[in-house]
């Protein structure tokens, strides 16, 4: 049996070490556990729709998907939504509700304590 070697995408990795070292240096479990999440295959990532999103959160809360969101279902209310990949289909739709899209890096830098974020998936 091969060891696993983790994620062989030099992007998610770098994402990855940023985020054990922003938990680590501001001491928050948050990034962490989100790290931890990223460093799955492919196969056991999250997938989030927009209908589930919608349906587990409230007006303006700080959201973080970590893996993809998808596209099917709308959003009603605005959000930040921040995750390692949007379906195309997602994008717009998240756009179109008047919530925005962050890269999980920015959010990191933006709120290093991670108060106020929830994680869905």
């Amino acid at each position: 049996m091969a060891k696993r070697t983790g994620p062989t995408n030099p992007i998610l990795r770098n994402l990855i070490n940023e985020l054990k070292k922003r938990s680590s240096e501001q001491n928050v479990k948050l990034w962490k556990r989100v790290a931890e999440d990223l460093e799955k295959p492919t196969r056991k990532r999250r997938v989030v729709n927009l209908s589930r999103i919608n349906r587990y959160t409230e007006e303006n809360e700080t959201i973080v998907v970590p893996g993809k969101v998808l596209g099917s279902g709308m959003l009603d209310h605005k959000l930040v939504i921040s995750a390692f990949q949007f379906s195309e289909g997602a994008e717009e739709k998240i756009k179109m509700s008047g919530s925005k899209v962050i890269p999980l890096s920015e959010l990191s830098k933006e709120s290093p304590n991670g108060k106020r974020i929830r994680i869905i998936g």
